[in-house]
């Protein structure tokens, strides 16, 4: 309900269902990952390094987050088709290989349905409070 519609940018891509197809990862297990990392970074084990997050899965396409969305809020979303974004790839999913070797970091919530109605639920309490993303 924060903005009249979610625009969909290309629906014509080598994809099951033609929308572009990508890896989510759940806040915690973001913050998870941060704070292995900065433990390694104290201990000394490691120095400052790069790696890469995802749910380790296949990744959803855009089509199957909003569907999805839209089963666990229980509410319309509005969708609106518009143009491929310049250098969009159909598929762009994590590999998290070399940060589950280095810092044992194992995503704990790789299932969409379950990271959308983990946010929808901060939603509601967050909103509930009468609070705005300005406030």
């Amino acid at each position: 309900g924060l903005r009249p519609a979610v625009t969909v940018f290309g629906t014509d891509y080598p994809t099951p269902d033609g929308t572009c197809i990508r890896d989510y990862i759940h806040v915690a297990d973001l913050a998870a990952a941060h704070v292995l990392a900065l433990e390694a970074l104290q201990a000394g084990r490691h120095g400052a390094e790069v790696y890469n997050l995802g749910c380790g899965g296949a990744g959803y396409s855009v089509r199957q987050v909003i569907d999805t969305a839209r089963e666990v809020t229980g509410r319309e979303i509005a969708v609106e088709e518009g143009p491929r974004r310049a250098g969009d790839p159909a598929k762009l999913v994590a590999s998290s290989h070399r940060v589950r070797r280095d810092l044992g970091w194992e995503p704990r919530h790789q299932d969409l349905r379950a990271i959308i109605a983990s946010a929808w639920s901060w939603m509601q309490e967050f909103f509930g409070r009468g609070r705005t993303f300005a406030s």
